[in-house]
């Protein structure tokens, strides 16, 4: 088990105090490692989990050439390269009822779509193509050897994997897992993560707001980020800045957890008792990210009863939360539940509007991606501060302003990554 230091060790130009985001990615992601263990679950159960060996495919898919269309099954060396040829009709194969004779010269087979190929055909020549006047067919010439033939493990050979450790499961997987007559799936656990508030001024939702008290959201966006990943969530409420508290917090999560994410507690000026605990209790560096929003983050291993969790402590801005947990956490936890697509990709988009930005730092904006006369073309939400929740409830996407990026004018194209499927 490496140590941060040894992490943080491995990147050039390390400043706490105004780290690339790139770099602060690189230090988590070679410093944390995929949970162990495994379960078998039946094919279905296994929608949405990481597969934890290769799926091998037992058999040939499909298992015999077959025909591909609808039509009539011949003899390559029967057919006319400049003129038509006329063969006599046999028979005829259907998906799951195939001809067991033997196909002669001067013969053909009526095959539908699936049938197994008849003994010694290897073109199909489709029915639309041919003129049939009883058992006679006459077949026109331009015909290609072999087409409209789908081999034998033409999808998947046997013996060869046919889907690979650490792929998450969709629902064409699950498809193709039962086309192979595979019942169960061996899969990662589930990874399970521990996250709760800090603040004096946070109160839950349902009660009623004194003066300087704010309702806390991020326990809400936090549960449904996490759970969209597929985690075992844990929440631990709302902590309040007591040195007690935070502690019994912080050993409860860790003992329980792979990993810990917190909201609030982690910039310079806040009340330090939460950065002191993290300290107290593990391996923990403080970052001053270069990036807007979501500046001030926490990051290491905590450890507590014997077990230890890695840390992930957010900024206390809702939309902060937000941005640095998917722009950091996520691409972490993925990596800890063994998946091998943690990135995501962009997208150039024609944006609508000039932006302000200062190279040196990664920009978050919150944007509506829309097709607008054939091209992708983006907006923002309008007003950007951190504490604009209805920004990131109103953004499709994030616009992505790289480190060395300057200004936006009206009509330049700019980065995007699509929130579907992942906010």
């Amino acid at each position: 088990m490496s140590t941060l230091q040894q992490a943080i060790s491995c990147v050039s130009d390390y400043d706490p105090d105004a780290l690339p985001v790139a770099k602060a990615n690189a230090v988590i992601r070679s410093f944390i490692d995929p949970v162990s263990g495994v379960e078998k679950l039946r094919v279905r159960a296994a929608l949405g989990r990481v597969l934890a060996k290769d799926v091998v495919s037992p058999i040939d898919v499909p298992a015999h050439d077959n025909s591909a269309m609808d039509g009539y099954a011949v003899r390559n060396d029967d057919l006319g390269a400049d003129e038509p040829v006329t063969l006599t009709e046999i028979g005829a194969a259907y998906a799951g009822r195939e001809f067991t004779g033997e196909v002669k010269r001067g013969e053909c087979v009526r095959v539908m779509t699936g049938a197994v190929m008849p003994k010694n055909t290897d073109t199909v020549v489709i029915q639309e193509a041919v003129n049939a006047d009883g058992k006679r067919v006459s077949i026109p010439a331009g015909q290609e050897p072999g087409q409209n033939r789908r081999r034998a493990g033409e999808d998947l050979q046997k013996g060869k994997p046919a889907l690979r450790a650490g792929r998450m499961l969709r629902p064409a997987d699950i498809g193709l897992i039962a086309s192979l007559g595979i019942a169960e799936v061996s899969v990662r656990r589930k990874l399970k993560v521990a996250f709760f508030s800090t603040g004096d001024e946070l109160v839950s939702v349902g009660k009623k707001l004194k003066a300087g008290e704010v309702h806390d959201s991020n326990r809400y966006t936090l549960w449904g980020m996490l759970t969209r990943l597929g985690c075992e969530v844990t929440d631990l409420g709302v902590v309040r800045d007591d040195p007690k508290k935070l502690e019994a917090a912080f050993r409860k999560a860790a003992a329980g957890a792979d990993a810990v994410v917190t909201s609030g507690g982690v910039s310079v000026g806040e009340a330090d008792f939460t950065r002191q605990m993290m300290a107290k209790l593990g391996e923990v560096v403080f970052w001053k990210i270069a990036m807007r929003p979501g500046r001030p983050m926490a990051f290491g291993r905590i450890r507590a009863r014997g077990k230890s969790a890695y840390l992930f402590g957010l900024p206390g801005n809702p939309v902060a939360v937000m941005v640095t947990f998917y722009h950091f956490v996520r691409g972490a936890l993925l990596t800890m539940m063994g998946r091998n697509d943690t990135d995501l990709p962009l997208l150039r988009a024609k944006s609508e509007t000039a932006m302000r930005k200062k190279p040196g730092r990664t920009e978050y904006q919150r944007g509506i991606l829309e097709l607008k006369n054939g091209e992708w073309s983006v907006r923002l939400t309008g007003a950007q501060g951190s504490g604009i929740l209805r920004s990131m409830s109103e953004a499709n996407c994030f616009v992505v302003l790289g480190h060395e990026q300057g200004n936006v004018k009206a009509g330049d194209y700019v980065d995007v990554m699509v929130m579907d499927g992942l906010v």
